[in-house]
């Protein structure tokens, strides 16, 4: 017991990025380790979170009253709800709740804390809240519109009439987590509803509580001891290793029980290696590059097109991210309703130039990307550097921290920037939403989807509600279709890649449970043998 003691406050204490004298031989038996990309961690409150591993780590912590298990991703069940049902005019639902759950607190949870907590995510309106305030609910109508009737029932009246699996796929997202309302009302400093605390704290009732989180350094998360079904595992400890070789070190080493983000040539051997095994999902997470188009040159109808022509996808694809990415081109993700599965684009640099020629640039231009500056978004965006400059284009890199890209994107404060986004429900509105709606180009527009960050105003807002609307399912398909054909040839973004989600393990280790969204990855059935 001496040894693992030593062994955890040293990997918890140890500095971001381990070198060799610093390997330890061996994780603690009840601890899973895994050495990850974690800087787009920006807070984790579940309400305000909305990047990458910020969802991954909060949806081990929180839990919400309606779920879509991974073996069956387009099913909705229920978490915390035992039941729901919708109106026949599609405005009211109730929620009744299971019996005797509680948080990690010891507090019973309760219709009051649901209606609490979601009030709370449209008061608050951070990021993520456009999942429901699109519906029609705000900090002015909140009170009225979520109701707790009675201990276990919850009464949400949306503002018009939707397909309810519509409405019941958002509040999947991290952001219908439900917190304990006692816990985080003890904690708040002002009117900020807790989430100053609640940043670096945690008040849920999911498998694990959250022990500590160091901004690019770590996150801990302990198992939570009243949660019904007893996690694998006592501990979770990601650490921030920006480097997949260094990934790659730690796991030879067995200083981390998983890599989460080994590029081709490290995939390659440990493939080959008994003592590893590798787990490969599809997610559904695009990597795209768009254009800001309060810049004058981005902004004209075929400088955005000549861009599309000056990516060598299949290059980028083959060379860079043969094993974690395939070429997609559409802002959905293959596997949701209405996906077009068409890639029209090739690298055509003659092409590129004859339309940077007709917008009246002949000698092209110049222009900054912003970009992460780890692997592999720094090998991209160097590929997309020499592409562009065959078709004339004099790129400048900017790379940086991912959290710091998100809130240079959330300024609008790009150029160009080079992005992942993956899906928040699997509805086909969630992408839809955030590619290609923007009815309010203001600077406090309610909502700061990507198109309203790359100001592309109206975008294609019509197109999109009247999807969102449509309840014949094959009808609806049809419209997505039609809409990211359209998004192709005309928006300012270039999806180029379909993210493949690998972990590589220790042949010791149990597997990840992993789903298509980013909030969709669960730690607690994971055990050594």
């Amino acid at each position: 017991m001496i040894r693992r003691r030593t062994l955890l406050s040293t990997l918890l204490a140890a500095p971001a990025v381990w070198s060799v004298r610093d390997a330890f031989a061996q994780t603690p038996r009840d601890t899973i380790v895994m050495a990850a990309q974690i800087d787009d961690i920006i807070s984790l409150d579940p309400h305000e979170s909305f990047e990458y591993k910020g969802n991954e780590t909060t949806t081990n912590i929180y839990e919400k009253l309606l779920t879509t298990p991974n073996a069956s991703p387009q099913r909705i069940v229920g978490e915390l709800a035992e039941s729901w049902s919708a109106t026949p005019d599609g405005l009211t639902h109730t929620f009744v709740l299971k019996t005797g759950r509680k948080f990690a607190s010891g507090n019973a949870i309760t219709a009051q804390d649901a209606e609490y907590s979601l009030r709370r995510a449209v008061t608050m309106n951070k990021t993520p809240a456009f999942i429901l305030t699109q519906f029609g609910l705000n900090a002015a109508n909140a009170n009225e519109k979520i109701r707790a009737t009675d201990a276990r029932t919850l009464v949400i009246t949306i503002g018009e009439p939707v397909s309810p699996s519509f409405f019941y796929y958002c509040l999947t997202a991290n952001v219908g987590a439900i917190v304990d309302r006692a816990v985080v009302e003890a904690n708040k400093q002002g009117n900020d509803w807790g989430n100053a605390w609640l940043k670096t704290n945690s008040a849920g009732s999911g498998p694990y509580v959250l022990r500590t989180w160091r901004a690019s350094e770590n996150v801990t998360l302990e198992a939570n001891p009243n949660y019904p079904t007893p996690v694998r595992n006592r501990r979770v400890v990601t650490r921030h290793v920006p480097e997949p070789a260094s990934q790659l070190l730690l796991l030879q080493r067995g200083d981390a029980d998983i890599a989460r983000n080994l590029g081709p040539d490290q995939l390659r051997g440990v493939m080959t290696d008994a003592n590893f095994k590798v787990q490969r999902a599809r997610k559904g997470s695009i990597a795209y590059f768009c254009m800001n188009q309060r810049h004058a040159e981005l902004a004209k109808p075929q400088v955005r097109e000549a861009l599309k022509w000056a990516v060598d996808y299949e290059s980028i694809q083959r060379n860079i991210v043969s094993t974690t990415y395939d070429v997609h081109q559409a802002f959905l993700p293959t596997g949701f309703l209405g996906v077009l599965e068409d890639k029209p684009y090739r690298f055509d640099p003659n092409k590129a130039k004859q339309l940077l020629a007709q917008a009246g640039l002949p000698n092209g231009f110049a222009v900054t990307l912003d970009h992460n500056n780890s692997a592999p978004w720094s090998d991209i965006a160097q590929a997309i550097q020499a592409n562009f400059a065959q078709a004339g284009v004099r790129l400048t890199l900017l790379p940086g921290e991912q959290r710091q890209i998100i809130t240079k994107m959330r300024a609008r404060q790009h150029e160009l920037l080079m992005g992942r986004w993956g899906a928040d429900y699997m509805d086909p509105h969630t992408n839809a939403e955030a590619f290609a709606f923007n009815p309010d180009n203001g600077d406090n527009a309610r909502s700061k989807t990507l198109a309203w960050r790359c100001s592309w105003f109206p975008a294609m807002t019509d197109a999109v509600n009247a999807a969102a609307r449509e309840r014949d399912q094959e009808r609806r398909a049809q419209m997505y279709i039609e809409m990211q054909r359209e998004h192709q040839r005309s928006s300012p973004f270039v999806p180029m890649l379909q993210e493949i989600e690998v972990a590589a393990r220790r042949a010791n280790v149990g597997e990840l449970d992993i789903g298509p969204t980013n909030d969709r990855i669960y730690y607690a059935s994971t055990a050594k043998a």
